[in-house]
């Protein structure tokens, strides 16, 4: 996946557990419950996997149970809201090129997609999604 420029300023990631899926079409913010901070090499190696990511046919739901926000030394530079269920993952914020922004298909079944989704759920220690599920979206 095509990541911005400015991922290469990243310093800090703050990994979130999004409680309300639907919010997340047109959220100026990835909000719910912040499970993790990565910062340092743990941020490089996470956006790297990011961008690892191959493209993938996106479905329809787009209902994303986890994100992250991604900062710089003087801000917030862009978000991502992952629906490992449709494939889909929406890209925006401050330091993103118009063009960049938007909606993007991956392959949830790849195994980046597989590993990242692994560490979002490391985040939680164990603990089981609003839905009852242990966070597949």
């Amino acid at each position: 996946m095509p990541l911005p420029i400015t991922h290469e300023k990243a310093e800090r990631i703050e990994v979130v557990r999004i409680l309300d899926p639907l919010r997340h079409y047109s959220a100026e913010d990835v909000s719910g419950e912040e499970t993790g901070v990565w910062v340092g090499t743990q941020a490089v190696w996470t956006l790297t996997l990011i961008g690892d990511l191959p493209d993938g046919d996106m479905r329809r739901c787009f209902n994303p149970g986890w994100g992250i926000r991604v900062h710089g030394a003087t801000g917030p530079l862009f978000r991502l809201a992952f629906c490992f269920e449709c494939h889909g993952v929406r890209l925006w914020g401050p330091a993103v090129p118009a063009g960049q922004e938007g909606f993007h298909a991956f392959d949830a079944d790849s195994a980046p997609a597989r590993e990242l989704l692994r560490r979002f759920r490391d985040t939680r220690s164990g603990a089981q999604g609003p839905s009852g599920r242990d966070g597949d979206r």
